[in-house]
């Protein structure tokens, strides 16, 4: 998507002079400085703890600069609260939507401050009217007595957007805009801000999805370690990836994703998949169901699983875990037949699951660091009589912690606080302290930043050189290239390719992934 051409010559719209915080001694942000004018959108680059979102918070006025300047439309800006922003014309989206679910689309975009008639009476009739006109400018056609709780994630998202503009808003800050976005919801978004440029808003665009940012920004300004990295601006085409990932993490980009060089060599075969059918859920009639997988897993060996969104990929995980009912098949380990009907069945066999989404379906985020890491193993660190061995408990914690590098405070700390990096590795530790014969890990690096991507994959190297027998699947080719011995491509819940991670390329791997289905499986 172009990017249209912003004048240097105007004036910054919002102007951020040497801003530092601190808390309790701790500095979070050390003399930052940004500008953005109107009409541009300013990519907000860094990894988890570079500092973006203590920025938002202070421009969003939650929380003061400890010391520098702001100046927004030639004002100095220093809001005391996130309402004195927004009647300076800066709002903030945040991740974690706003909206209030029970209300209407109407009552969330005028909430606070609905048009009133005679009487002091809401009136109700010019408030549709006037969500019609808003709503209309970010693409949305929808009734505006639609309550909210019946809308999609990438809907509430744009009525979020509806509300900034009710506000009159002259700079948008978005965090996280695409995170829970499929890609068609993506382009849209992407086309609505390209939009609002044009009609001379400023956007400021936080993310970690970097060829988003690449495709969409007139510049970015990269954050590391709570410091300026530096400034990078749109030239003609895209900003290249390999310039933004250098300012974030400091190194080279083709260092991230290296195949290391030292493998180890398979052993004999581990799993076996012979056939797989799975169920359709009634309560889901659309879901993908798996059609005759057919599939060999070596001990010591990582097995690369890629494919579209829709393949069954993320299915052939869950139904070997015995997360999902199969239909038909047999599954094989070290040469005995098995039939996981639960979890807890696949985990008492040997095989371990890290999960696409870390947030809900792996962690326990009100939880400790230390629980988190020991559900699994909770047996091995009790006594006799059920009661945790905590001594017992924690040296086997430390001993994960050293040898996956996971950067805490104490084992004490609430997980949802680790950045998402150090949440990875506590769940690897969580399966690696149960030593298990086969791990699948879905997704390995979602969520995670850029630097911490290269940490993940060797650990995932390690696990293979112990004898395990590792699944990985990604939507990132560039990572299935990176960690797998051998890959196999999926396409409408069938394996329809298989080929040796040296011979693959991105272009094989999704001619692949794209063709229909060839006759049989090929392995």
């Amino acid at each position: 998507m172009a990017a249209l051409a912003v004048s240097p010559s105007l004036a910054p719209l919002l102007e951020v002079v040497g801003v530092s915080k601190e808390f309790a001694g701790v500095t979070a942000l050390n003399n930052v400085s940004l500008e953005v004018r109107a009409g541009e959108i300013l990519g907000l680059l860094g990894e988890n703890g570079a500092g973006k979102s203590t920025l938002l918070k202070i421009l969003s006025g939650a929380q003061p600069a400890s010391s520098g300047r702001i100046a927004f439309g030639g004002q100095d800006y220093m809001p005391a609260s996130p309402e004195a922003a927004k009647r300076a014309g800066i709002v903030t989206i945040y991740q974690e939507l706003s909206l209030i679910p029970t209300l209407s689309v109407a009552e969330n975009i005028f909430i606070g401050r609905a048009p009133v008639g005679a009487f002091r009476i809401i009136d109700w009739r010019r408030m549709r009217q006037e969500t019609r006109s808003i709503i209309a400018r970010v693409g949305l056609t929808i009734d505006p007595d639609t309550p909210v709780s019946a809308l999609s994630v990438a809907e509430q998202q744009l009525v979020e957007i509806a509300r900034a503009l009710s506000l009159e808003s002259r700079l948008i800050i978005m965090d996280e805009p695409t995170s829970a976005l499929t890609e068609t919801e993506v382009n849209q978004l992407l086309a609505i801000m390209n939009r609002l440029r044009g009609e001379g808003v400023a956007i400021m665009f936080v993310t970690h999805r970097l060829e988003e940012a690449s495709t969409i920004c007139d510049r970015v300004t990269v954050l590391r370690d709570g410091r300026l990295a530096g400034h990078l601006v749109r030239e003609g085409g895209p900003i290249q990836l390999p310039r933004i990932i250098e300012k974030m993490v400091g190194r080279a980009a083709s260092e991230l994703y290296a195949r290391p060089a030292q493998r180890g060599i398979a052993g004999a075969v581990r799993l076996t998949v012979r056939g797989l059918h799975t169920v359709r859920d009634p309560d889901a009639p659309h879901a993908i169901v798996l059609q005759g997988v057919d599939l060999d897993l070596k001990a010591g060996e990582i097995l690369g699983v890629a494919g579209l969104v829709g393949s069954g990929r993320t299915e052939l995980a869950r139904a070997i875990f015995g997360a999902d009912r199969i239909a038909a098949g047999t599954i094989t380990l070290d040469g005995k037949a098995i039939a996981p009907s639960s979890p807890a069945d696949a985990i008492a066999l040997g095989i371990g699951l890290v999960p696409e989404d870390r947030k809900h379906q792996a962690i326990f985020p009100m939880l400790g660091i230390l629980q988190n890491f020991s559900v699994a193993t909770l047996r091995a660190h009790s006594s006799g009589m059920g009661i945790m061995a905590q001594r017992r408990e924690r040296t086997a914690l430390a001993e994960y912690k050293k040898m996956l590098s996971i950067r805490m405070a104490s084992p004490d700390q609430q997980i949802d606080g680790l950045s998402g990096g150090n949440q990875q590795k506590v769940i690897l530790a969580r399966w690696l302290a149960r030593d298990p014969k086969v791990l699948i890990v879905d997704e390995p690096t979602r969520g995670v930043d850029v630097g911490a991507k290269a940490e993940v994959h060797q650990i995932l190297v390690q696990l293979a050189a112990r004898g395990i027998a590792v699944i990985v699947i990604s939507s990132e080719l560039s990572e299935i290239l990176a960690v797998s011995d051998r890959i196999v491509t999926m396409r409408q819940g069938r394996v329809n390719g298989s080929m040796m991670a040296v011979d693959a390329t991105e272009e094989k791997l999704m001619a692949r992934m794209a063709l229909e289905q060839r006759r049989g499986n090929r392995q």
